[in-house]
């Protein structure tokens, strides 16, 4: 069957035209990427793994009333999605410090914040995606008040969905991003969850040991991503619970 046609190539999937008017196929490939593609790597079973805990988080989400722009999995490293505008923000949800904000504020890693913080970041790899306060999002014209409201009202949703599932399984839900898209039905826009959700896109840590499952493995050297990533999927029964996490995980269609 001949290739779709490529819309787009990012450092970690590629967006084909879908099958039917208002799809696209997003493939996820196994390239590892830090520091704003400083640090690079393909680690094999990577893309499959992502796929299936993307489509997992994806569908638990519609399944609660939280809009996202997944169909239906296709294969083992493809899903079909709605075609959305991206708003070019990456929201950042955090539960405990880490990470950058750990650096910014002198916080140490893993200190519980008051409350779930939400930030905006600009997507523009060049500029290395730059906190961004409210008042650019609007004077900018990237989002509105309304739309900034409405993603603070989502983003939110999707932390106590993850966050719970997370504890229930034994790791802790330290921060995460997602994206967000437009689509319009009629007049009217609804804003849905799109790009994915998985270890590449969350800090989650053992709640016991503090072991990372996360990318962070990857940036920091901590061992192997795909060990780490195929124990996430394990606990949360994407896997058969009698396959051991291996550099070449095995995953149930």
């Amino acid at each position: 069957m001949a290739r779709r046609k490529k819309l787009y190539e990012g450092k970690a999937k590629i967006l084909y035209e879908g099958p039917e008017p208002g799809t696209i196929v997003q493939y996820f490939k196994d390239d590892a990427t830090a520091f704003n593609a400083e640090k690079r790597d393909v680690i094999e079973g990577k893309g499959v793994l992502n796929n299936r805990l993307s489509e997992f988080f994806m569908k638990g989400l519609n399944n609660i009333g939280v809009p996202t722009h997944f169909i239906r999995r296709l294969n083992m490293r493809e899903q079909l999605v709605r075609a959305v505008e991206i708003v070019p923000l990456e929201i950042i949800v955090r539960n405990f410090a880490a990470g950058s904000m750990a650096k910014r504020l002198g916080l140490e890693e893993g200190t519980q914040l008051p409350r779930p913080i939400v930030e905006f970041s600009y997507k523009n790899d060049a500029l290395g995606d730059p906190l961004v306060p409210e008042e650019y999002i609007i004077a900018f014209g990237w989002a509105s008040q309304q739309d900034l409201d409405d993603i603070v009202a989502l983003a939110l949703r999707v932390n106590d969905f993850m966050s719970g599932m997370m504890m229930g399984v034994g790791i802790k839900l330290i921060d995460f991003k997602i994206e967000v898209g437009r689509v319009w039905e009629g007049d009217y826009q609804r804003l849905l969850v799109a790009d994915e959700i998985s270890p590449d896109s969350c800090r989650l840590w053992d709640i016991e040991t503090g072991q990372k499952l996360d990318k962070d493995v990857f940036r920091r050297d901590l061992g192997s991503l795909t060990d780490a990533y195929t124990e996430v999927a394990r606990r949360l029964g994407v896997m058969p619970g009698n396959v051991s996490p291996a550099a070449k995980p095995t995953l149930i269609n």
